[in-house]
């Protein structure tokens, strides 16, 4: 199901492909602010603490009906490539052909790729420009143009449109807890949205400009129109290196106050299994990935603006030749997800109660999301903390995990704070 082997492909497997294009990075200057580099249209993100990826055109997209088409796709394009990478940039991960992806947190849903005609990147001291076939960089838009220093989006007037009543959305968790304590399973993560409507087209450079400014510490990301801003990476490969941040447990209030927020959450024993529960299916499945792996026993506390979570970072070193081939970060991420801290424990019977119950179609939210370099490494974050831009309506996702001493009440707060990264971007 969730799970792929990664595939050795051939460009004849594919008879789409370009023929011999050109992919060429080169050594810029430093800019001071990478955002003001995106587009207008067609843009895609991958931005962390004022570094990572900004990107404009499309110059390749495809949509596939599973992670190993896509893997295998992506396999087979970088064969048909011509590279051409200045040797200052050989050891960079970001250099070079680039595809952002985007897929579903259900299996059935769009497995979507998207190769970018121009990529601006800058990471520890440098920065570079890749483009494909002498594609020319859009000029950088001003400050005041992509946001402006407040963090505010300037968004034209929303009209909003919630899909579920608060009493419905609690009645749902007051069943999960029931099914929960009879013991048909141990934890579910249960979503919901709200949709706004606006008079123009909803600005998705201002949203990512907002996002970046108020949440540096999270991946703000865009990938065909999902947007957002993400705590939890799900994965991340780095020439054999594996690392994945596992999010499960949250209290919400105003983080750096005297409340005592931080040592509540790390004392919470509901909070602590449900973070335990994620944390052991994300190490499950990257066992057979690894030769090596390093699991905390005690979580840390991650801060964030308006939230706390707990936060455990696994790391390990990668096997060659599992599955078949050497594991791309596709192949990882597919291989965890959905982890528990987005589906629940067990898995399957989790998602078999999130059909029944949760009456939302994700789309790509709480799916995987990020980017993919030519030897398979790369970044995938979950899709949280996000919405859905299409022209002049946006949805917007929030979820949290219930467990059997859930108090439906408190879940309905903590999906509110989960929301404002994105409302506090529309400037709501």
């Amino acid at each position: 199901m969730y799970y792929i082997s990664v595939l050795t492909a051939s460009p004849e497997s594919f008879t789409d492909l370009p023929i011999r294009s050109t992919v060429r990075s080169q050594p810029r200057e430093q800019v001071a602010d990478l955002l003001a580099w995106l587009p207008d249209a067609d843009l895609a993100c991958w931005v962390r603490h004022g570094q990572g990826l900004v990107a404009g055109g499309r110059a390749i997209t495809r949509t596939f009906t599973c992670a190993t088409e896509a893997n295998a796709w992506w396999q087979a394009l970088v064969m048909t490539l011509n590279l051409e990478i200045d040797p200052a940039l050989a050891d960079e991960p970001m250099a070079g052909p680039i595809a952002f992806l985007s897929f579903p947190f259900s299996p059935t849903g769009r497995y979507e790729m998207v190769v970018p005609e121009v990529i601006i990147g800058q990471r520890e001291g440098r920065a570079w420009v890749t483009t494909w076939n002498e594609a020319t960089p859009t000029p950088p838009h001003g400050v005041a143009n992509a946001g402006g220093q407040s963090g505010r989006a300037k968004t034209p007037h929303l009209l909003q449109r919630r899909t579920q009543s608060r009493e419905d959305w609690l009645a749902i968790v007051e069943q999960a807890i029931r099914r929960i304590r009879a013991g048909e399973l141990d934890k579910v993560v249960l979503a919901r949205d709200e949709t706004f409507e606006s008079s123009e087209p909803i600005p998705l450079r201002s949203i990512i400009t907002a996002l970046a400014q108020n949440y540096p510490q999270t991946w703000t990301f865009c990938v065909k129109g999902l947007v957002g801003a993400s705590p939890e990476l799900l994965v991340r490969q780095d020439r054999g290196l594996i690392t994945s941040r596992v999010l499960a447990g949250t209290i919400h209030g105003e983080v750096g106050d005297d409340s005592g927020l931080a040592e509540a959450l790390s004392s919470s024993s509901k909070d602590l299994i449900e973070h335990q529960y994620a944390v052991a299916s994300v190490a499950e499945a990257l066992r057979d990935h690894t030769r090596s792996l390093h699991v905390p026993e005690v979580p840390f506390v991650l801060q964030l603006p308006n939230v706390m979570h707990l936060a455990t970072d696994i790391t390990g070193v990668g096997v060659e030749g599992c599955t078949g081939g050497s594991s791309t970060v596709i192949s990882l991420a597919a291989a965890i997800h959905p982890s528990a801290a987005v589906c629940g424990t067990p898995r399957a019977e989790a998602a078999q109660l999130i059909d029944e119950l949760e009456g939302l179609d994700r789309g790509r939210y709480a799916g995987p999301v990020g980017w993919i370099n030519a030897q398979g490494d790369g970044e995938v974050a979950l899709a949280l903390r996000c919405g859905q831009v299409d022209d002049r309506t946006i949805r917007i996702y929030a979820g949290a995990g219930i467990v059997a001493d859930s108090i439906p009440a408190d879940e309905w707060e903590e999906t509110r704070a989960k929301l404002r990264p994105m409302t506090g971007a529309l400037g709501l």
